[in-house]
């Protein structure tokens, strides 16, 4: 069962900054997830929040802000006086990091609250300019995304992002356009779960912090788990 860092180490950094995915990168674990939004200018940057509240010392929403703006707040200090000045980083940036490492790297866009138009091409370009379109899978809670970038970029990996325990949705991934599903935790071990890994499509788990968790969906055959403690979860499923 493979290993991703969820928003880099979160559980031991801020979320979404460079040095949450520097830790990320200098560990043996499989691969690494975050988050992109599209700033009011059309620049993506890599947060999970629409607005920037709960993660720095400003406030207001993503797409109302150019990146000029977005970059005069601190996105550490909230988390520990010790990250300090950390700036929101750009997909760019964040691409550095992991271009040169062995990372799957999973881009999730965060569109399903406020649409952001055309930023499912400009992700594809930026892949492409970085040559990473075989080593990522973009996903979304945001469906109708997930297929726009299937018939933009065919070869590019797809998954959705769902909470919901469901029926066939294996035959549903199928119709949107996406070669993988990325579930809740608890909906991996029903009936769905299992229809999912026996269908032959990547079945990936968010967010798994406790070992034990982690140890139940290895055995039941999940392909991957997103955790805030990579580290912690990886040192034991390889004790």
């Amino acid at each position: 069962m493979k290993i991703y860092a969820h928003r880099g180490c979160s559980g031991t950094y801020p979320e979404n900054t460079i040095a949450a995915f520097k830790a990320a990168a200098s560990l043996p674990i499989d691969g690494v997830e975050f988050d992109v939004h599209m700033t009011k200018d059309g620049e993506l940057v890599v947060i999970h929040d629409e607005s920037i509240d709960r993660t720095s010392n400003g406030r207001g929403f993503i797409k109302d802000m150019t990146l000029k703006e977005l970059q005069t707040f601190d996105y550490g200090a909230w988390f520990s006086t010790e990250f300090k000045e950390e700036k929101v980083p750009t997909l760019s940036e964040v691409l550095d990091v992991f271009k040169g490492t062995h990372h799957h790297i999973n881009i999730e866009l965060k569109s399903d609250v406020f649409p952001y138009e055309g930023m499912e091409q400009k992700v594809i370009e930026i892949l492409k300019q970085y040559r990473l379109e075989d080593r990522v899978v973009i996903s979304s809670f945001n469906h109708e995304m997930i297929q726009q970038v299937k018939k933009l970029a065919p070869h590019i990996e797809t998954a959705i992002l769902f909470m919901e325990v469901m029926v066939d949705p294996q035959e549903y991934a199928e119709k949107v356009g996406a070669d993988a599903l990325h579930a809740f935790f608890p909906t991996a071990l029903r009936k769905m779960g299992k229809e999912i890994i026996a269908s032959g499509k990547q079945l990936r788990v968010f967010t798994v912090n406790e070992e034990a968790y982690a140890e139940v969906l290895q055995a039941v055959g999940v392909h991957a788990i997103f955790t805030d403690y990579p580290e912690k979860v990886y040192n034991y499923l390889n004790k």
